[in-house]
């Protein structure tokens, strides 16, 4: 007769925020598989899949700590956090890339100024000069936007607008410059 052992999601999640790696590969182990099959459909590829699999048990290893049971389950709480790898991973598939520099060369990064960037753009003259067209705070909200990567909340704290504010200056500085665009 074989005893089967039921293990607790919330448990394991709680004993990794405690630094117990055996948790963490329990987890791996039951749940990795099923992950990788939600993630491929979201990304539609295997290897993708796999990344996104990979960063959400990073993240769950460093966020275990913030795991609250009786905010929802263990299982809901893991594939949230694989969800919004996933996604994030499929936006920045999805960026528009407006430097033609190889890699390496004049790169972007979070600490630069967005009038910085917008100086430094070298996909054409034209796009060049519909940025420079929109307000000075719409303009450092589509480079944060669509250069850095930030999400529409983190660009709401980093400008300290509110949340609705900043979509509507995204929204309507996306349609100002498919019409500048032509």
């Amino acid at each position: 007769m074989t005893v089967s052992v039921v293990v607790d999601l919330d448990e394991l999640i709680q004993a990794c925020a405690s630094g117990d790696r055996a948790a963490l590969r329990a987890l791996y182990d039951m749940e990795a598989s099923k992950m990788i099959g939600v993630a491929q459909r979201l990304l539609k590829r295997r290897a993708l899949a796999e990344e996104a699999v990979q960063e959400a048990f990073v993240s769950i290893w460093n966020k275990a700590d913030t795991f609250d049971a009786t905010r929802g389950g263990g299982r809901t709480w893991i594939y949230a956090i694989l969800r919004h790898r996933a996604l994030n991973m499929l936006r920045g598939e999805q960026r528009l890339e407006f430097s033609d520099a190889p890699v390496g060369e004049e790169q972007a990064s979070e600490d630069d100024d967005p009038e910085v960037i917008v100086t430094r753009l070298s996909d054409t003259a034209a796009l060049r000069r519909c940025l420079q067209g929109l307000a000075a705070e719409r303009r450092a909200a589509i480079v944060l936007a669509y250069v850095h990567g930030l999400s529409h909340s983190d660009l709401a704290t980093k400008l300290s607008m509110p949340l609705g504010t900043v979509k509507s200056w995204l929204r309507r500085s996306l349609i100002s410059l498919r019409e500048c665009m032509g």
